[in-house]
């Protein structure tokens, strides 16, 4: 049986590992920079800066969405979907399709137009998932990360004007 829950702080090591396994799932193990005490600070309180559904199947933890909302000046109000992730083992039974259809039905009640979300480009059977629930790919649209090094420089640069 599937449910579908609101994470609560308690839930901050597991979405921890969610995030590690997920991250492993895509090649990219080495890259998780976030610790449990910053998804606990960060994910949870009045000043909260995402929120986190945990699926469960038969009360065993299977997959998690985490999601936060942002503006386009195109658009107005919309939901950014993080991440999506199910453990392997489970897929394949409507738990993926389950978690977006929370996130865009959290979408609807709290008046944003959109989800908007990001997907590597050799994930098919993700890529399959979105097109049969009629999601549209943003082909002409690249996703740009500044981060690290870069960040740290154009910060200083932008200091240096003042």
């Amino acid at each position: 049986m599937l449910t579908i829950r609101d994470a609560i702080s308690e839930d901050a090591a597991l979405i921890r590992a969610l995030i590690q396994e997920l991250a492993e799932y895509d090649g990219e193990a080495d890259q998780v920079r976030t610790t449990e005490a910053d998804i606990s600070r960060d994910g949870f309180g009045t000043n909260a800066k995402f929120r986190t559904f945990i699926a469960e199947w038969d009360s065993q933890a299977v997959g998690f969405a985490v999601l936060f909302h942002y503006y386009s000046t195109w658009q107005g109000p919309g939901i950014y979907l993080e991440d999506l992730y199910v453990r392997p083992e489970f897929r394949r039974r409507g738990i993926g399709t389950a978690l977006l259809a929370q996130v865009a039905h959290t979408a609807q009640e709290e008046n944003c137009r959109f989800v908007r979300w990001a997907v590597l480009d050799w994930n098919q059977p993700a890529l399959d998932l979105y097109a049969s629930l009629g999601a549209s790919l943003l082909n002409n649209w690249r996703c740009v990360v500044l981060d690290g090094d870069g960040l740290a420089r154009l910060a200083r640069k932008g200091l240096s004007k003042t």
